[in-house]
């Protein structure tokens, strides 16, 4: 009888340990962002969905929303850092509500290549605007790519500040977006950008402002006659979370989140730089009359020292270091 006991013990205390493995709770968790199926952000959130999964050996799922399906991207951002999203890429700009000094990416020509910006981005700049976000409610998992910026409308070619006055531009909701049309004499107009390929059909404004890669992926080019290849600024994604849930997870988890999210950046960096010139002539030939060499020099003058507008959002710090930075690039 003892040993009958002492057997049927032993079967009940493992049956509760496989009940317990079977029954594990899986982490799933929402990845949304505004994009389309093409866009840059969905190059990155597709990486990063088969990463955090195959590190995790199915104990993390993620389940992709895109297309603003969950809303534009201020409504994203508000969505991480109220808890109702766990995880989002969203464009600096349109964090800069959130987080102001993020509108130091829309200091004209402060990059010039993109060697620049992943040396500043993948290192202590990186760092201080981790801590930066994580201050005012989000924890940011990786910095993504969306490009240097450039200008599209369907009025004239653009080759000069000259060239830009009196055009209604599309800009995102932010200050020095704003203070950066009204120098070249254009008209900004912030408009959401889920709706912004709408307002250009419809004509609510004549022109844009993105990435080569935005330009094809949200079909833009469909409804812009003139491309300028102005690559006035630089504009990342922010892979950002919910710190009260990434807080909540466990450490594996949460490592696993982190260098899934730093290893999709290298994947969507390298197929963005594949995708680039194949999608440029897609535009071009769309009929698309493109301005190659615009007179970068003339934009920067006519913008510069721009950023002071933002002196009480943006340190000058923190310009002057990803200055410093950029200077050590070759």
């Amino acid at each position: 009888m003892k040993k009958s006991g002492v057997f049927l013990a032993v079967v009940a205390a493992c049956m509760i340990l496989l009940a317990g493995t079977a029954f594990a709770k899986t982490v799933e968790f929402k990845f949304a962002h505004s994009g389309s199926l093409e866009h840059q952000y969905h190059i990155g959130a597709e990486q990063f969905k088969k990463l955090v999964e195959e590190k995790s050996g199915g104990e993390m799922k993620v389940t992709i929303f895109p297309q603003a399906q969950l809303g534009g991207e201020r409504d994203l951002a508000e969505g991480v850092r109220m808890g109702t999203i766990e995880v989002s890429s969203v464009a600096a700009g349109n964090m800069a509500g959130f987080v102001p000094e993020l509108q130091v990416f829309g200091v004209p020509f402060l990059f010039q290549t993109r060697e620049q910006v992943y040396a500043v981005l993948d290192g202590e700049v990186g760092k201080d605007l981790a801590d930066i976000m994580l201050a005012k409610g989000f924890v940011n998992l990786s910095i993504w790519e969306v490009g240097f910026r450039n200008i599209t409308n369907n009025i004239r070619p653009v080759k000069t500040p000259d060239d830009m006055k009196g055009l209604k531009i599309r800009v995102q909701e932010s200050k020095i977006w704003i203070e950066f049309m009204k120098r070249l004499g254009a008209i900004a107009t912030p408009i959401p950008f889920g709706e912004l390929y709408t307002a250009l059909q419809q004509k609510v404004v004549d022109g844009q402002e993105n990435p080569v890669a935005t330009i094809y992926s949200m079909k833009f080019y469909e409804v812009q006659k003139y491309l300028s290849l102005t690559g006035h600024t630089y504009e990342p994604a922010l892979v950002v979370a919910n710190p009260k849930w990434f807080n909540g997870l466990e450490p594996k988890h949460q490592a696993i989140l982190r260098e899934a999210a730093m290893e999709a950046a290298v994947f969507q960096r390298q197929k963005l730089a594949e995708l680039d010139r194949e999608r440029f002539e897609v535009i071009r030939k769309a009929g698309v009359e493109v301005e190659e060499n615009p007179d970068k020099a003339a934009f920067a003058k006519a913008t510069e020292n721009l950023h002071k507008v933002l002196a009480d959002s943006v340190p000058e710090a923190l310009v002057q270091k990803i200055k410093d930075e950029v200077a050590k690039v070759k």
